[in-house]
């Protein structure tokens, strides 16, 4: 029995006397739980079993800066904070303490093992006490040329007052001493924004030596410190995470832009909501921290490992042999787009879904170096949320403009952790004089759109992509998501007015092929799954979502299960949904799936048989993604494209390798069968190269 079994449900069991939901914060931990599991899972290799260490790690980053700050808000507004929280949040935060506490075992417990099993295939992890004297002089040298340049320790006892530390930063914590009674202590940030955490030693024979940048510090320490006398030093690692909630200034001097940048300068400096440490921390060094810090709250301090900051571990070098690493597959080429030198000619004849990561995202960015040269193309417009750090997507928007295309972007200034790149590409883009539009007021602009206007001989006419994923090359890769390449003109002509509500920020549009947030996309999914309900024994609903806890959708979805609508979900994220719960839910069956790509598509399918409605989303069942985005969901038309879709679900949902089975528990178990091992990700790709 592990934890999720004897605490998880209990939760549920406080918090939701009836069972109706499961609880949002305990449903997301018990994803990463599932992250945790790759880890541990021996079928996936050695350094990319690191990798999903590093995920587990950023993704509880996020949690605590985001979702754990939002509660302890809570907590701090009393009563009124209460009634604003669906649960009691003082429980809600004790059971993730508690939760996290034992996730943090099974993490070191799982990191101890993996380096076990990579000294197995000599590959080292070493520190800096184990290093021979070849290798010390090795390090020395890297220090002296590319770490200690980087280097500005902190002396607490000539600092006015703690030292303002920035979110997301590591720091050694070192106490110096000399005798008995005199003692110092310091702070050091570790550079890893100008050195790698990770420093690859030269080879010995068939061996492979690695240590990562704390220890190259802590190997040097004593050069850090030349006019203070002491006779010990030691160091342990530390890290700050703080409330990641922006606030906006209201100052109404200030336009949208620069309103962004003074709230980002505010958000480093957001209240701690968790101080991590090494556990093995002199009480001293640590009291001496929380006492300068002001911290009074201990369930602010967890303790850690040796190493924090494990999201490093996401980009771990690929040394060693190559069952260490995942097999990639080949990109495949989409069969339609290979015939014809143009995709514009393309899709004049038919619509084209393109599955990432198995297809190439070359296509989408070719689409708009054509267009950019095409003398009947007058306009491009496109919706940007996250874009690629060296974005070609931009690239070939601004070579557009320099050919006279009137080019205009609506770049999403509040999109989580990338406010400052998307205002560095706003910038960018204005100084090539492209139409860039941002701050729809209250909303965040979520939809995934693209739309070419080329003057033709019957008029003008709409090239259109709708798709799952953000517009990046780079995510392209690594997120299983979905776009769809129409010329569709009923479907181009409603894209067109979504461009119209972020240009004109004005909601002031209706729609008949589109869902859109905020306009219809809750009353059109509430229709669907309403329609299923009626339908009874012969209903079918199959959904794919990140997270579905919007209360009136599973509400809805209750309701369709007890008239006998067979209901199958997969959801990788948070789901406030309880399946198979008698008289409430037994017709509801739910996995998820965490494999080598994050599974990032949204996919509604409504009815059997012929009937069956297949739909696009960039939207998950959220309050959010409902009622204050600006999302669009896009039903597909082609029978071809249908049976694609169709065909994806079923094969997902056939996994019996990385889905797990989502139950009252939490538990994470995964789907049994004694037919075929059946991995939906390889399994896919087989399909899509066939076809």
């Amino acid at each position: 029995m592990n934890f999720f079994d004897k605490s998880l449900t209990l939760l549920v069991k406080k918090i939701n006397m009836d069972y109706k939901f499961f609880n949002r914060e305990i449903s997301w931990l018990s994803f990463n739980h599932r992250v945790l599991q790759e880890a541990q899972d021996k079928n996936v290799p050695l350094i990319e079993r690191l990798v999903f260490l590093g995920i587990v790690s950023s993704n509880l980053d996020e949690f605590f800066r985001v979702r754990v700050a939002t509660i302890k808000r809570l907590i701090s507004f009393g009563k009124k904070g209460k009634s604003a929280y669906e649960d009691d949040p003082e429980i809600v935060l004790d059971e993730i303490l508690n939760t996290v506490s034992w996730q943090q075992k099974e993490f070191e417990k799982t990191y101890a093992n993996i380096i076990s099993e990579l000294e197995d295939e000599n590959v080292f992890l070493i520190n800096e006490k184990e290093l021979d004297e070849e290798q010390q002089e090795f390090v020395k040298e890297y220090y002296l040329n590319k770490v200690k340049p980087a280097l500005g320790p902190i002396m607490l006892d000539q600092a006015p007052g703690f030292p303002m530390l920035k979110d997301k930063d590591i720091f050694l914590a070192v106490k110096l001493r000399k005798g008995l009674r005199k003692k110092y202590y310091s702070l050091v940030k570790i550079p890893t924004t100008t050195c790698a955490r990770f420093l690859v030693l030269p080879k010995k024979e068939d061996k492979q030596y690695i240590i990562i940048l704390d220890d190259v510090i802590r190997f040097m320490l004593e050069d850090l410190f030349p006019s203070y006398e002491f006779d010990t030093v030691e160091a342990y690692t530390v890290k700050f995470t703080r409330d990641a909630e922006l606030d906006i200034d209201n100052d109404v001097s200030l336009d949208f832009l620069n309103k962004m940048k003074k709230s980002l300068k505010q958000r480093s400096k957001g209240i701690p909501v968790r101080v991590v440490y090494d556990e093995a921390m002199p009480v001293d060094l640590l009291r001496a921290f929380t006492e300068k810090m002001g911290i009074k709250d201990l369930d602010q301090m967890l303790p850690g490992g040796r190493y924090h900051n494990f999201k490093d571990f996401i980009k771990f070098p690929r040394v060693g042999g190559a069952h260490l690493k995942n097999n990639n597959r080949p990109t495949l080429k989409h069969p339609d787009f290979e015939k014809e030198h143009s995709i514009i000619k393309v899709i004049q004849k038919k619509d084209v879904l393109l599955h990432y990561p198995f297809h190439s995202f070359n296509y989408f960015t070719n689409l708009i170096r054509e267009a950019a040269i095409d003398k009947k193309v007058k306009v491009i417009r496109l919706t940007a949320y996250r874009l690629a750090e060296e974005s070609q997507v931009v690239d070939a928007l601004v070579n557009a403009k320099r050919n006279g295309k009137r080019v205009v972007i609506f770049i999403e200034l509040l999109a989580r952790f990338d406010e400052k790149a998307n205002i560095k590409w706003a910038q960018k883009l204005e100084e090539e004089g492209i139409e860039v539009h941002y701050g729809l007021e209250g909303y965040k602009v979520h939809a995934k759109i693209l739309q070419i206007t080329r003057a033709e001989k019957e008029g003008n006419k709409y090239y259109t992509c709708v798709g799952t994923g953000n517009f990046n090359e780079s995510s392209a890769k690594i997120y299983s998501d979905h776009t769809l390449f129409t010329s569709d003109q009923a479907i181009g002509t409603s894209v067109r007015k979504v461009f119209g509500i972020v240009e004109k920020k004005k909601f002031d549009y209706q729609f008949s092929n589109l869902w859109v947030s905020p306009i219809n996309m809750r009353s059109s999914m509430l229709a669907a799954i309403n329609g299923e309900t009626k339908k009874g024994k012969k209903g079918e609903i199959f959904l794919k979502v990140n997270n579905l806890i919007e209360n009136d959708l599973v509400t809805a979805l209750y309701e369709a299960s007890n008239a006998g609508v067979k209901i199958r979900l997969i959801v990788r994220g948070v789901m406030g949904l309880v399946p198979g719960v008698k008289g409430q839910s037994e017709n509801i069956q739910a996995i998820s799936i965490v494999d080598k790509y994050l599974e990032h598509s949204r996919i509604f399918v409504f009815g059997a048989g012929e009937n069956k409605k297949v739909i696009i989303s960039s939207a998950d069942m959220m309050k959010r993604n409902l009622d204050h985005r600006v999302e669009v969901a896009c039903e597909m038309k082609a029978d071809y494209i249908k049976k694609e879709l169709l065909d994806f679900m079923e094969l997902q949902w056939s996994d019996n390798l990385k889905a797990r089975i989502w139950n009252e528990k939490l538990d994470n178990k995964y789907v049994k069968s004694d037919k075929k091992v059946n991995r939906s990700q390889e399994q896919i790709y087989d399909y899509l190269l066939k076809r």
